[in-house]
Formats: structure tokens, C-alpha cells, sequence
């Protein structure tokens, strides 16, 4: 070690003649520690060269300057020590976001209980953090381009744990939990084919431009903008508010706020402090390469994602998980018409795609209109919409007529290959292995979460999670929830007014010569997809006489 206390300038530089050393040590003066490091081992030789270039290329033979190229040699400050040099690799994103942390705050007992929290349970930051290496590079290389704290990036660990599924009671969805009316207000595209608070460009696009927003409307303090991005900025407005007048200081930590955002600053805070220094904790964190993980591709069309699969040679769940904005089988038809796709297959997947013909990326079924038929009904028999059967078949209204043929996109595969749509994820939160004794509810007309909480003696929230729903969330009348209930039993008891109140009822048919889901569905009043689902069938198939259905329909609306 050196003694820097007395004469640096004769330890560090011990052999070089003093007009030399009087040079070197201005240069390190210039350029800090960065210049120190590359100086040592650079050794006297290298140091002199620059001032000595002439002398030096006389004793250098040109016939072998002009074959091999200029090279570094790093020469060894002690004797009987090789210096190993190796390729720079790909930075580590973590090591980014520590040289990038920014924020000023005051410690806090509220984020020592956090990072205590995240100290004892090292295997959720690993797990959050390998999941995280798909997004985190786009997203930190964002924070870059705009200027904003890389802090910013561990955000969807405390929103998400970094999972593009994620929803919550509240109705937020994807990386950043937006809820819709935020999503809106900041240009996030959300209907029955996507929904854009789940893709991680479009997501991050807003919420970037939200939390800039937040920044400018509480006066460049950030720890208030983050604490409105959890509570609405109306919230920390009011704290504000009624802190001034009160005379009492209005940061973050003096705010009287809902218990959830109270801690949801600290919660970020902590785990900026274990990212900035995990050895402190016993912590350690798993390596995020700094690489683009993603290629955003233009695919100018609809596009069937099982198609899409075949071309980029993944499988569907990759797509999936690349795009998980997409709720069902394909690309919106009306845009983005866009997909994103693994780095290494991106290439691959826009020069197989550019072979395909537009009319040939999603398959098309003629569909001939049958007597009574809506177009609503159609749309529910081919998993698709409404808009789309209008936009495909240049449709003014939603006037049909008997005998009329209408082109309808479809699916090239049956609707289970696509494993995470959200109909297949609805199954698979449906169908999960729970406590309890599991009940199927038919939603009958007039009943809500709130309603169907109380006859199962379960909370709302139970409720909507086991149904991948939030308590908000709208029911419709037939639409299938499963219930976990304590007792083992098929169902409630109901009370006399309870029974009287439910209009819903199972029903047993046999099928006839000549039945088909359509006429059935449309007998009964109830939707093809509920028959598909109750009887666990394939809508497609045809039925068989005397095959058994199960139904359950609302005897009030049997009437004509």
C-alpha cells in the first residue's frame, strides 16, 4: 500500500527522471484515477513514448509497421506478475443502473424495514432479476435517452416483480400497472384484441411520459411524483396542500398519504440501496447483460401468432411472452402492426414474413348467414369481432341478411396452441389448485362480485383473483367464475330470498338431428362459447344426436 500522506508524487513514481515525473503527475492531476490506473501499467516506457515519438520510429523496421497492426502491451509494475488481457464483455446492467442512481433523500426507518424485508428472502431478487433480463436493458437504455433517474428502472419490481402478466385488485395491468384510465390518458391502446399496458414498449412509452409528468407537476421533487404514481397525483396534491397550511414541511416523508404509498417510496428506495451495495446485505444479485433482448419488427398487417411462431422458428409461448399485449390469437387487425421478437430471430422472422403474401398471414373461413343470425353471433362462433367481420367484409352496419357469405379471419390452429391468450390464461388461473372445495357460479342477471362474495362467504378480492379479475371489473350475465369454498360442497345454501332472486338454472339437453351449437345457443338464449365451455367441447366440431349438454340458463330471459 501506499502512503499518500507524505510525498505521493515520489511513491507513485519512483524511477522516472524529475523533469519526467514532474510531467506524469500533471497528467494525473488532469485525469484523476482513471488515468492512474492505465499509467501504472503502463509502465516508464509507455510514459515516455508520447515524448519521445521520433527517436522511438527510427529503431521500428517499416516493413513491419505496415504488416501488423498497432497493438497494446500492458507491462507488469512488479516483476514475476503477467498482466492477462481478456475481450471487454457486455456491461452489466446492474453495475449501469448503480453508476446511474441519482436521487437525493434522507435516510429512513420505513426503508430500513424494507430493506431488511428484501435481505431475508435473496431468492426473490434473483428470481425478480432473471426475469427482468428480457425488459431491463430497453428500459434502462430509455431512462438514458430521456435523463431520467435509472432509479426509475427497479420501479417494476415493486409494481410487478418485472412480470408482463401481472393484475391487480386495483386493475392495473402489465410491467408498470397502469390502470385503464391512465393507459388512456397517455395514448395506450386497449381493446378486445390488446391491450398496450402489457407490451413493454408501448407500457414503458407511457409510463415514462407519465412519470416526466409527475415530475413537473410536483415541482422537481421526485419522490413525490413516484408517491403520485402509486396514489394519483390529487392524492399528494392534497397532502401538500394541507401540510402548507398547517406550516409543516411537504416532502415525501412528512406527507400524510394512504398506507400503500407510504411505504411503496421506501420500498423502491431499499431496493436501490441493496442494488447500489448487495455485499452490505449478504445479498448477491444475479448478472443482467446489457444487450438488446428485443428486435421491434413491422409486420404491416394482422398476423397470426401461431404463424408467426412457425416463421421466427420459436414456440407460440415465446411470442407470447415477447408480446404480451396480444389477448388472442393474432395481431389486432387495426394496428399496432407491429411484433416484438428475440434479438437472435428477429432477422430470420422479417425475411421469412416479407414471403408471405398479406391475404395469406391470417386463415380465412366463408361463412354463409343462416336465418335469425346476428352478426354478434358469428363473431362469438369464430373468436373474433364484430369491427372485424364489418372491416373485412367493407360493412356499413351491422346489418346481415339470410343466405348472404361473409369472409371470417380465423385461427390456423385450434384455439388451445395459443397458450397465453386470455382465454388460456383465464383456464389456467381458473383451474389452479386451491384450498378449499372448488364451485363453478353462472353469473345470473343482477349479481356482482360484491353478491356472489356473500352467498360463498368469501371476500371480493378472493373472489375476482381466483377469476384473474379484479373486483371493479364488470361481470356479465353467464360468464362462468369458479369459487373456493371451505365447506365441500357443490354450493351454497340459499336462503329463501336468495332463491328466489337467482334465475338461473342447470339444465340437461340431449341433442337432436339437426342441432348445431349455433341453434342451440341461439334456443336457449345463451352464448356458443358458454355451451364450448361448460361441456369442455370443441366449438368447432360438429354434434352428435344424443350426444348430453349441460346448460345453465336464466328462465327469465326464455320468454319470448
Amino acid at each position: 500500500m501506499f502512503d499518500l500522506t507524505s510525498s505521493p508524487r515520489a511513491h507513485i513514481l519512483p524511477e522516472l527522471p524529475a523533469q519526467l515525473s514532474q510531467i506524469v503527475w500533471q497528467r494525473i492531476s488532469a485525469f484523476g484515477a482513471l488515468a492512474v490506473t492505465f499509467l501504472l501499467f503502463a509502465g516508464p516506457a509507455a510514459l515516455a513514448a508520447p515524448l519521445a515519438l521520433s527517436a522511438t520510429t527510427t529503431h521500428i523496421d517499416t516493413a513491419e509497421q505496415d504488416e501488423a497492426p498497432p497493438v497494446l502491451t500492458l507491462i507488469s509494475p512488479v516483476d514475476g506478475i503477467e498482466l492477462v488481457s481478456t475481450p471487454a464483455g457486455a456491461d452489466d446492467v446492474v453495475a449501469k443502473l448503480r453508476r446511474g442512481f441519482r436521487l437525493q433523500y434522507a435516510d429512513n426507518h420505513r426503508t430500513e424495514a424494507e430493506k431488511k424485508w428484501f435481505a431475508r428472502h435473496p431468492e426473490y431478487l434473483e428470481r425478480v432479476f432473471t426475469r427482468a433480463q428480457r425488459y431491463l436493458p430497453y428500459i434502462v437504455a430509455e431512462l438514458e435517452r430521456r435523463n431520467l433517474p435509472l432509479e426509475l428502472a427497479l420501479l417494476p419490481i415493486v409494481e410487478s416483480a418485472y412480470d408482463p402478466f401481472a393484475y391487480s385488485h386495483g386493475r392495473a395491468a402489465g410491467l408498470w400497472q397502469m390502470i385503464p384510465g391512465t393507459a388512456k390518458r397517455f395514448g395506450v391502446k386497449q381493446n378486445w384484441w390488446y391491450d398496450g399496458r402489457r407490451d413493454v414498449v408501448d407500457s414503458t412509452r407511457a409510463a415514462l411520459d407519465y412519470l416526466e409528468y409527475l415530475y413537473a407537476f410536483n415541482d422537481g421533487d421526485w419522490l413525490n411524483a413516484i408517491a403520485s404514481y402509486n396514489s394519483g397525483e390529487g392524492n399528494v396534491r392534497r397532502a401538500v396542500l394541507a401540510n402548507n397550511k398547517a406550516n409543516k414541511p411537504t416532502d415525501f416523508w412528512n406527507l400524510r398519504l394512504p398506507k400503500e404509498t407510504s411505504m411503496y417510496v421506501p420500498k423502491l428506495l431499499a431496493l436501490v440501496e441493496i442494488v447500489a451495495d448487495p455485499a452490505s446485505y449478504n445479498v448477491t444479485l444475479p448478472e443482467v447483460v446489457d444487450e438488446p433482448q428485443f428486435m421491434v419488427a413491422d409486420i404491416g398487417s394482422q398476423l397470426d401468432l401461431a404463424l408467426a411462431a412457425e416463421l421466427a422458428g420459436v414456440d407460440v409461448d415465446t411470442v407470447y411472452q415477447y408480446n404480451p399485449g396480444y389477448n388472442r390469437w393474432s395481431t389486432d387487425p387495426t394496428g399496432p402492426h407491429s411484433l416484438v421478437m428475440p434479438i437472435d430471430v428477429a432477422e430470420q422472422f422479417i425475411a421469412a414474413l416479407d414471403e408471405v403474401p398479406k391475404s395469406e398471414r391470417v386463415r380465412w373461413q366463408r361463412h354463409k348467414v343462416a336465418s335469425g343470425q346476428a352478426i354478434s353471433q358469428i363473431a362469438e362462433k369464430y373468436n373474433t369481432t364484430v369491427a372485424t367481420i364489418r372491416s373485412a367484409n367493407n360493412l356499413r352496419s351491422n346489418t346481415i341478411r339470410a343466405g348472404d357469405y361473409l369472409m371470417i379471419p380465423v385461427a390456423t390452429k385450434p384455439l388451445s396452441a395459443y397458450s397465453k391468450s386470455a382465454d388460456a390464461r383465464l383456464a389456467t388461473t381458473q383451474n389452479r389448485a386451491r384450498a378449499g372445495s372448488k364451485v363453478e357460479h353462472i353469473v345470473a342477471s343482477g349479481e356482482s362480485f360484491w353478491t356472489i362474495s356473500q352467498r360463498y362467504k368469501v371476500t371480493t378480492r378472493e373472489l375476482a383473483a381466483w377469476n384473474g379479475m379484479a373486483p371493479r371489473d364488470t361481470l356479465s350475465v353467464g360468464k362462468k367464475l369458479v369459487v373456493w369454498t371451505k365447506a365441500a360442497t357443490e354450493g351454497p345454501s340459499l336462503s329463501p330470498t336468495q332463491a328466489l332472486n337467482n334465475t338461473t338454472r342447470k339444465l340437461n339437453y340431449t341433442v337432436r338431428s339437426g342441432d348445431s351449437l349455433y341453434l342451440i345457443a341461439r334456443k336457449f338464449r345463451v352464448g356458443i362459447d358458454q355451451i364450448a365451455r361448460w361441456n369442455n367441447i370443441d366449438k368447432n366440431k360438429l354434434l352428435k344426436p344424443g350426444q348430453r349438454l349441460t346448460m345453465y340458463v336464466d328462465v327469465t330471459a326464455q320468454s319470448s
